[in-house]
């Protein structure tokens, strides 16, 4: 399977390079490699010096020409690395890409620019760029290979896209809403557990912001019910769940979720309730009435509102009788 997609890629990429036509020569620069000029063009867009190609390159971005913008500004990166100019194109490199409808590239590019210049980088602009490509991956945006075949998306990609928007700047003005996202991508993926630690990790790492916090807490009790809709959860996460949506409740009580939270947590506790007075009945078909009576007690612990409380009162009144001795 892996070589048959091989082939088409590389029947495609064929394809593609032969629509092109070069009327004009590849032109070789010593420490810059290979570059396409176009028809005319005898190389006017390069400049002699670092501060010089920059302008070229902010003045190609400006007017909209953004192909000659990317090429001015890597070579800016390229020829002047260690140059005062380098960082601002560097980032005109990502915005140049972005531009050009090429958001995994850009977010690529932003990437080097914090790693490349971390002494020079606008963390709060970098990140929340990044921030903004990586939604649209995370809204359903395909990935390209190689920048020309698209294949769907990947959501450990998009939550490791995540996860260094909040490493460039853990307490950037964007950080916490990326540190939410690393739980939503895992939670596309159903996993639940992976999800609940980033919820849990903005709640803990931001709990002097109090939109956060109570997201994270609100987004960790929900991830921890969702596991309870698989057939082989265990009472263990129905556990978590009430007890992390008792936590937002008691913290955040003005809340708008916390009717949805109090729902939520009655539910499960009905369903916990249930799961016991099945127990209490196992037992007590086998005549085991101390352990009859035991979950018989949970069950009105509980769910003392629930359906089976009632009949469990009933039952626990009838089994003591019976552990008298004094049952007629």
């Amino acid at each position: 399977m892996i070589r048959g997609f091989t082939r088409v890629a590389f029947t495609i990429l064929v394809l593609l390079l032969g629509v092109y036509r070069c009327p004009a020569p590849l032109i070789f620069t010593p420490g810059e490699g290979w570059i396409y000029e176009p028809a005319g063009s005898t190389g006017a867009w390069r400049r002699d010096r670092a501060k010089d190609q920059l302008i070229v390159a902010q003045d190609a971005y400006d007017r909209e020409s953004y192909g000659l913008a990317l090429k001015a500004a890597k070579r800016t990166v390229k020829t002047w690395p260690l140059s005062d100019y380098a960082p601002q194109a560097q980032e005109l490199v990502a915005k140049s890409y972005d531009a050009k409808g090429d958001p995994q590239r850009a977010f690529k590019e932003y990437q080097n620019l914090v790693e490349k210049y971390p002494m020079r980088a606008n963390y709060e602009e970098v990140t929340r760029q990044q921030y903004l490509i990586a939604n649209q991956f995370l809204a359903g945006k395909w990935f390209k290979l190689w920048g020309l075949i698209p294949y769907p998306p990947s959501m450990d990609r998009v939550a490791g896209m995540y996860e260094k928007i909040v490493k460039n700047g853990p307490y950037s003005d964007i950080a916490p809403e990326a540190q939410l996202k690393v739980g939503a991508a895992r939670e596309k993926q159903k996993h639940y557990d992976e999800a609940v630690q980033a919820y849990e990790t903005a709640a803990d790492r931001y709990n002097d912001q109090p939109k956060y916090a109570a997201d994270g807490l609100f987004l960790a009790g929900m991830a921890y019910n969702a596991q309870t809709d698989k057939a082989d959860y265990d009472q263990g996460q129905a556990i978590q769940a009430i007890e992390t949506l008792t936590d937002f409740i008691a913290l955040y009580p003005e809340d708008p979720r916390v009717a949805e939270a109090e729902a939520v947590i009655a539910s499960l506790k009905n369903e916990r309730a249930h799961g016991s007075y099945k127990v209490a009945k196992f037992y007590e078909k086998r005549h085991k009435w101390s352990g009859a009576l035991i979950y018989y007690n949970e069950v009105i612990v509980l769910g003392p509102d629930s359906p089976y409380a009632e009949e469990a009162r009933e039952r626990i009144e009838s089994l003591q009788a019976y552990v008298r001795g004094t049952a007629k």
